[in-house]
């Protein structure tokens, strides 16, 4: 393919070198006299192993030239990777006016070539800047309208510095967010044969996965300082804590846990986090990151209960209790804090869980259900038809499993608010669907 790369910064450099590696005839564009030279002469612009040698052979062979001016670059072109910066504004927004420039000049280029080109952006933005900001400057520029004079696309990167050519070569994945299938083509042409599997998917999807795995490296950085932080001062190998935490690739390095839900419970974790803020706070230690998860997640159940007042319904059924299905533990469980809420405020509420019988709440169980939520018991119904008959809002509070086929039950204008992804959207054909946090 002919490619054109907008941008030889740190990006533009590295995926220039990288496909002309593999084969395409790619244009570098940079307004930097300096960055464009370096390439002509096939030398990186940028300090970056490995890079070097992957310029000279491109540059030598024919297959990497560069210019200064998207117009000399377009003609031929099959493809555009726009790479160029999308710094923070003085208030932290989003500046996406030097991609705006480049993408207007692109347009002139689309309009004078005749052909139809994907133009891919690759700089970090936001959901919605592609379509809702940067394909209208194409459109307005090519006087062509995108998905059917060209298409679009958002193909974010995942490369670090020290080893980009190593994480371009070698990535479990590439993501293709297209805005049409002739540019879901073009994407996949390009990376053939590189870049782990390719995975085709929305463009607004592409774009908040890149914020999502850098605001995810960000935190894991701050878990990991503050602990180390804690250790240091209980006299604790902080190092040797986290290697073994890292050894745990079930539940601690996996996907457990990483799915929007509702919020969490039971009978550890709220007590543990507790704990650990309280001995951070006797050491005078400013922990801000552990001690935000619990108001994190108290944010998150008053968004459940905003959600369910929202439908102005008076009778509630909820299903699923314990904090975790297939378990009776009705200890610190989220739901019984929303219902509590709403019971104090007068609705009419019916409740059901398989693995809760009231005969059998026995020790510390019984306890609680007597001490924090006495208002169970006269509202627990073994029956799960008489709950859904008597509810004009559905509340899905665990994951038992009775409660996935429910879908095809709910009849016309009943509402279901679905707390924890049980329920196939679809699968809910008659009742009003909603999820908590999707």
């Amino acid at each position: 393919m002919r490619v054109v790369v907008v941008g030889l910064g740190y990006v533009g450099s590295v995926c220039s070198a990288c496909l002309s590696d593999r084969g395409h005839d790619v244009v570098g564009v940079d307004t930097s006299e300096f960055k464009v030279d370096c390439i002509r002469r096939g030398e990186s612009p940028i300090v970056e192993k490995g890079l070097p040698e992957l310029i000279a052979r491109a540059v030598k062979s024919g297959r990497l030239t560069a210019t200064t001016r998207i117009a000399e670059a377009m003609p031929g072109a099959d493809i555009v990777l726009v790479c160029v910066g999308t710094p923070s504004a003085e208030d932290g927004s989003l500046d996406l006016g030097h991609v705006k420039r480049a993408c207007a000049e692109v347009g002139e280029g689309l309009k004078a070539g005749g052909r139809f080109v994907t133009v891919v952006m690759r700089s970090t933005m936001l959901p919605g800047s592609v379509l809702g900001e940067l394909a209208p400057v194409l459109e307005q520029a090519s006087g062509g309208r995108a998905g059917q004079a060209f298409g679009v696309g958002y193909n974010p990167e995942f490369l670090r510095e020290g080893t980009a050519v190593e994480d371009f070569f070698g990535a479990d994945y590439t993501i293709l967010g297209a805005g049409c299938e002739r540019a879901a083509r073009a994407l996949r042409q390009l990376y053939d044969g590189v870049g782990g599997e390719l995975i085709a998917t929305s463009i607004p999807t592409a774009e908040m996965l890149k914020y999502v795995n850098n605001s995810y490296h960000a935190l894991k950085v701050a878990f990991a300082n503050e602990f180390g932080r804690l250790c240091k001062r209980e006299g604790v190998d902080s190092h040797e804590v986290m290697r073994l935490m890292r050894r745990d690739t079930k539940l601690n390095i996996s996907g457990a846990y990483l799915s929007p839900g509702f919020a969490f419970g039971g009978s550890c974790l709220p007590k543990d986090l507790r704990a650990v803020n309280s001995r951070a706070r006797r050491h005078d230690l400013d922990l801000p990151v552990l001690a935000s998860i619990m108001r994190s997640n108290d944010v998150h159940v008053a968004d459940a209960v905003h959600l369910i007042e929202r439908f102005k319904k008076r009778r509630l059924g909820f299903l699923g209790l314990s904090f975790k299905a297939g378990t009776d533990d009705l200890r610190e469980s989220p739901i019984l804090r929303v219902i509590g809420t709403l019971v104090g405020k007068g609705y009419d509420v019916r409740l059901h869980d398989p693995s809760l019988d009231m005969g059998r709440v026995l020790g510390a169980n019984r306890r609680f259900v007597e001490d924090e939520v006495p208002y169970l018991p006269e509202r627990l119904r073994p029956s799960l038809d008489e709950v859904l008959a008597h509810a004009e809002v559905v509340v899905i509070g665990n994951r038992s499993a009775e409660y996935r086929t429910l879908g095809p039950r709910f009849r016309a204008g009943q509402v279901v608010v679905d707390l924890v992804a049980a329920l196939d959207r679809a699968s809910v054909t008659t009742g009003e669907y909603h999820g908590l946090a999707w």
